[in-house]
């Protein structure tokens, strides 16, 4: 019942803060007003005794309500009561966690914040377990009664969640041993995802006599001076090195750990519960993963050999892969600008997507600062449909920036368009989640474009959103050939710091191809990937969204009369439609080889102009 965060799957850069201007910090009293509230203890308090009462009123009773039987009321609306207070309780639960994540998330460091993370934690597990009949019993419905039943409509309403729900029946597992899973999985896959975060929170990194955290320390990777780069490329890979051990052990426990739940449960795949989850076909996955692949030399490949010629040099260490273009004009791009360029965007696009946006700013939904401790990267936290997201991001001023905000932004959009659908079916696929905000990038980055006249602005634009697009999609491809890989290996014993470092070269070595030099220390950056941690195999969602994406402008591009509505329709449907269903209204379907070549062709595209920029 706890939300996964959408995180960005790029960084950037730092400039001295009084060039960004006053940045933004979350107001979270929207969910609670500080950790030690009374209303925190008391919603506690009653998550505790709602859901041991709607264990004690509703266990064994499901299919009998479902069929009319002694409920005093037709069939199925004493079954549609029933899943409302278990929407009811869904929320109260999510709004508690939600709260309690995005606080530790602000300072990963704080005992203090962690401390009360823990025990939010474990009490939403405790509490949460007296639910878990729920929906295993709802999954033993006879069909014919169910479906009977659903013609009442106000359980026809929660039919779209209703049908997600018996998707997993197949692989569930008998009561008791699901109640061992679900209570066990604090001092499980919990416990070891918290050591990472704390760990990882904890590096330092000497960069020339600095000691710096993990996000500045990864943003220097794109600082103009080569010898900086370097510097920070070597400072990452000697703390990696000396800390293998822990991350080498928290990867193999979870690799483990999702083995005997994928065993127990029956899954063929070890993507499967992934797919399930996502509420994608696998076939449709692998199309995707073997376009993405066959499209390596023509995309990466190339690319990264037009940037080496751009550096005078037949091939680039790995630490200048996202370096700036020799001679490109740079600037540090203030808040308030960032600000109004992308709700400049979205609101040429659809004024109605900008006013939502722009509630992000007014009402303090953003953290935008870096600071001692914060989480890394960027994301957007639905929370629950009661409250409303947050963006946490750590912006440091350069353009890729902007795009971070204008991705997050799309992601917050999205989240709110969709709550209306209620606690249960507000949530999208990670697949089509990633949908708004890689739109939302497309959206900012066209717009930048269209105002750039300087030649060389324009091609440095032009290489900076290639390169975003070659993380996003390649990169990330070969990120879940990497877990695929560790996966595999792992079921026959656990794998040395070494092989998991060899399995990374051979991959990084694949998709980036032979104008990229993996030199040494390189070997370890796998280890900082949050996504391989808290959510195995979910990187794919980035390639799947930003080719989905791709498509989805050339429809806008070729039609643009009734698309703005029509894609917000899409994204208010939030996880009530599945993506067959949400693409048709726009002519694609992912089934179709030719949806991800075609996504890709745009890619292609942009290289072969920079290329003509060289003529």
């Amino acid at each position: 019942m706890v939300r996964i965060t959408s995180a960005s799957p790029s960084h950037s850069s730092a400039p001295a803060k009084d060039e960004l201007g006053p940045l933004p910090e979350w107001n979270l009293a929207d969910l609670y007003p500080a950790i030690d509230a009374p209303e925190v203890a008391s919603d506690l308090d009653r998550m505790d005794a709602d859901c041991a009462a709607f264990e004690e009123t509703y266990k064994g009773r499901l299919a009998a309500l479902a069929a009319g039987e002694g409920a005093g009321k037709g069939a199925g609306k004493a079954l549609a009561e029933a899943i409302r207070a278990y929407e009811a309780l869904d929320d109260l639960i999510t709004r508690l966690i939600s709260y309690a994540g995005l606080v530790r998330a602000g300072d990963n460091m704080d005992p203090v914040k962690a401390k009360f993370f823990g025990d939010v934690q474990e009490r939403v597990t405790a509490a949460s377990s007296h639910l878990l009949f729920f929906t295993l019993e709802l999954n033993r419905i006879d069909t014919d009664v169910l479906e009977s039943a659903m013609a009442e409509p106000a359980l026809g309403h929660y039919r779209p969640w209703i049908e997600d729900v018996r998707k997993e029946k197949p692989f569930q597992l008998e009561d008791r041993v699901e109640q061992l899973f679900h209570e066990k999985s604090v001092t499980a896959s919990g416990a070891w995802n918290r050591l990472f975060e704390e760990t990882i929170s904890s590096l330092r990194f000497d960069v020339r006599g600095k000691p710096l955290a993990i996000e500045p320390t990864l943003n220097l990777l794109q600082d103009r001076n080569e010898k900086v780069r370097q510097s920070a490329a070597e400072a990452l890979a000697k703390t990696f090195g000396e800390n293998l051990r822990v991350f080498t052990l928290i990867t193999n426990t979870l690799a483990k750990d999702k083995e005997i739940s994928d065993r127990w449960r029956g899954f063929a795949d070890i993507a499967d519960a992934r797919h399930l989850a996502n509420r994608v076909e696998r076939e449709v996955v692998e199309a995707l993963v073997a376009a993405v692949r066959e499209s390596y030399p023509r995309l990466s490949h190339r690319y990264y050999a037009l940037k080496a010629k751009w550096f005078g040099k037949e091939s680039l260490a790995h630490w200048d892969r996202n370096a700036p273009l020799p001679k490109a004009p740079a600037r540090s791009v203030p808040w308030l600008e960032a600000k109004d360029t992308v709700l400049g965007a979205y609101s040429e696009f659809s004024p109605r997507m900008a006013q939502i946006a722009e509630r992000f700013f007014t009402d303090r939904w953003i953290d935008a600062p870096v600071r001692p401790g914060k989480a890394t990267g960027a994301f957007a936290h639905p929370t629950t449909p009661s409250a409303h997201p947050y963006v946490l991001l750590n912006y440091q001023g350069k353009t890729r920036d902007v795009m971070t905000l204008a991705h997050e932004l799309g992601h917050g959009v999205h989240q709110v368009l969709a709550g209306p659908n209620g606690a249960l079916m507000a949530p999208t696929p990670l697949t089509l989640a990633e949908t708004a905000s890689v739109f939302g990038e497309m959206l900012t980055f066209r717009r930048l474009l269209a105002q750039t006249k300087d030649q060389r602005q324009r091609k440095a634009m032009l290489a900076a959103k290639v390169e975003d697009m070659i993380n996003t999609v390649v990169r990330q491809i070969a990120f879940y050939t990497f877990e695929r890989k560790i996966h595999t290996e792992r079921k026959n014993g656990e794998l040395t710091a070494e092989r998991i470092g060899e399995i990374w070269l051979e991959v990084q070595a694949e998709s980036l191809g032979p104008a990229i030099r993996l030199g040494p220390g390189y070997e370890t950056f796998w280890t900082y990937i949050g996504h391989f941690i808290h959510a195995p195999f979910y990187v794919y969602a980035y390639a799947f969204g930003d080719c989905l994406v791709n498509s989805l402008y050339a429809v806008y591009e070729n039609a643009s009369d009734g698309f703005a509505e029509r894609y917000l329709e899409m994204l208010a449907a939030g996880g009530t439609k599945h993506h067959g269903e949400l693409l048709k209204p726009f002519g694609l379907d992912a089934r179709e080889t030719t949806f991800w070549k075609n996504g890709l062709g745009l890619l292609d595209r942009m290289i072969t102009e920079l290329e003509g920029m060289e003529k």
